[in-house]
């Protein structure tokens, strides 16, 4: 989680939303990094999560992410959620709750549902702290 923090500290420098995102694999080595990048790209989909499981699968030769762990500062959004179980990753961890957009247990519960074929273990909570202070002072600066 770490890392991730390292990744969403970086995203402040283009004025993107501090997120940030690694993809580890069962190692422990990280195979994809990520920060949003939707203001830098002009990219709807610039989620870190979807950053960094691109990159992952570049590293890896392969889509299918099995065996990794995607750790994100904020809990996915429904894109990103869906990303995550498509890729097949074993397990999301992540920060902070996202009350208005989180699709890992907060408003709906994407890779949870039985009706997938492939559902990936969470661990929420994770520096949530630390990741929602960062969150936190973005928005206090943008949102007057």
């Amino acid at each position: 989680m770490r890392a991730a923090l390292v990744e969403a500290a970086a995203a402040l420098r283009t004025g993107d939303v501090p997120i940030g995102a690694v993809v580890v694999d069962g190692s422990g080595v990280v195979v994809g990094t990520g920060r949003n990048v939707r203001e830098r790209d002009a990219d709807p989909t610039g989620h870190a999560e979807v950053v960094a499981l691109r990159q992952a699968a570049v590293a890896r030769g392969a889509w299918r992410l099995a065996g990794c762990t995607l750790v994100v500062t904020l809990e996915p959004c429904t894109m990103c959620a869906g990303a995550a179980v498509l890729s097949r990753v074993d397990r999301v961890v992540f920060g902070a709750y996202d009350d208005k957009a989180g699709a890992v247990g907060s408003l709906w519960d994407v890779v949870r549902d039985r009706r997938l074929n492939h559902r990936p273990e969470v661990v929420a909570g994770v520096l949530a702290a630390e990741s929602t202070t960062l969150l936190d002072d973005f928005f206090a600066t943008h949102r007057r």
